[in-house]
């Protein structure tokens, strides 16, 4: 994403909210280190976050400020909308925790209120506790999802953006299922996918492709190998598809030849548990509605213990290693679903001990009337001849 894929009137309507939000937790700046966050609100899409960068931000109408590596000083400068580059680095190594402390310094942040967000992936422990030395009593809150949430609802040009990413993801399932042959390894299968969807000018996933055939069918997460699939095999696979980073995943079950009778008995359950969560899903519900809609149909059949994950989530535009929002479709979610929100649908069945298991997945538009699909292909259980 460049600061060219939205008009500079939405990212400045993105920072607006973001002050007004800062404000109203009682803060005047927050410490922004999430690699979405950042690219939500000036357009970056560099790869600093493989390090330390952080991006300050006010609650007044100060100048926007980013640290970063040095060797993304210039995609800053012509690819984001940032009023001031800081960078550390080089052509020698430097720890980027003395810049940072001077900059902090040179803004007076450290007389001020500060909030900062402690994202799971993109802040280093060690440089956490630093960070949290230098403020001493300046750090009041930790607020990691302040910014998240503001964006859980999606702008009309966002939702353009999520509907050709899913275009994509069909494109790259038509091509698994078009590659689901007797002999091909699950890593040619997955190379077929990605031709596919990389052909068609989708950008590179957050997050690496799940697909798993025969006596693997038991894995929820299992990445591709050279399994090589046998007449009989069952398979699931689950993907992402990106447009300027805003992601759609899907995720089928299909076999090679007639599926086992045991098979279609856990797609059959899995799908009336996706059923109900579309059917429950709609603007105004709490997140954990959904999901106690599908969790009741698993639980009724006898499989609640081997639903391994959640129901489903917010999906984001995603930097690696991963594509997920805050909101989860959960036990113990606090969230209120709204239209505009992108959520995932996937309550699965995975019994690892007897090497079977099955979900579907896929992403649904929050509306005013309820959930639109937003996947066009085949919801049912995929037979190849």
């Amino acid at each position: 994403m460049a600061k060219s894929d939205f008009p500079k009137e939405e990212f400045l309507e993105r920072q607006q909210r973001v002050r007004r939000a800062i404000a109203d937790a009682g803060l005047d700046w927050l410490l922004v280190f999430h690699p979405v966050s950042i690219h939500w609100l000036i357009g970056s899409d560099a790869k600093s976050y493989q390090t330390f960068q952080c991006l300050l931000v006010a609650a007044d109408a100060k100048p926007l400020v980013i640290i970063t590596r040095g060797a993304e000083r210039q995609e800053l400068l012509d690819e984001a909308l940032i009023d001031n580059v800081r960078t550390w680095g080089g052509p020698e190594p430097e720890d980027p925790l003395g810049p940072f402390g001077r900059l902090l310094d040179e803004l007076g942040v450290k007389s001020k209120r500060v909030g900062m967000e402690v994202p799971a992936y993109y802040l280093h422990p060690h440089h956490y506790v630093r960070v949290k030395e230098m403020l001493g009593k300046a750090l009041v809150a930790e607020p990691t999802n302040l910014i998240h949430d503001l964006k859980l609802v999606k702008s009309a040009r966002e939702i353009a953006y999520v509907r050709e990413a899913s275009r994509i993801a069909d494109l790259g399932m038509a091509a698994c299922i078009g590659a689901v042959k007797e002999g091909r390894s699950e890593l040619e299968i997955s190379g077929a996918i990605y031709h596919a969807m990389l052909g068609a000018n989708g950008g590179l996933p957050a997050s690496t492709i799940n697909l798993v055939t025969g006596d693997r069918l038991g894995l929820p997460h299992g990445a591709p190998s050279l399994r090589r699939m046998k007449r009989g095999d069952g398979g699931n696979v689950e993907f992402g598809a990106t447009h300027r980073r805003y992601t759609v995943t899907i995720g089928r079950q299909f076999c090679l030849g007639e599926p086992t009778r045991r098979m279609r008995e856990l797609y059959d359950i899995v799908r009336r548990a996706s059923d109900a969560m579309i059917a429950a899903i709609r603007p105004g519900v709490r997140a954990i509605v959904p999901h106690e809609a599908a969790k009741k149909i698993i639980a009724d059949a006898g499989y609640d213990q081997y639903r391994l994950h959640t129901s489903g989530y917010g999906i984001a535009p995603g930097f690696p290693p991963a594509w997920g929002e805050p909101i989860n479709m959960f036990g113990g979610s606090t969230y209120t679903l709204a239209a505009g929100m992108v959520l995932s649908v996937e309550p699965p069945i995975f019994i690892g001990a007897e090497k079977v298991g099955a979900r579907i997945i896929d992403d649904v538009l929050v509306t005013e009337t309820g959930a639109e699909l937003l996947s066009r292909f085949t919801r049912d259980l995929i037979v190849v001849d």
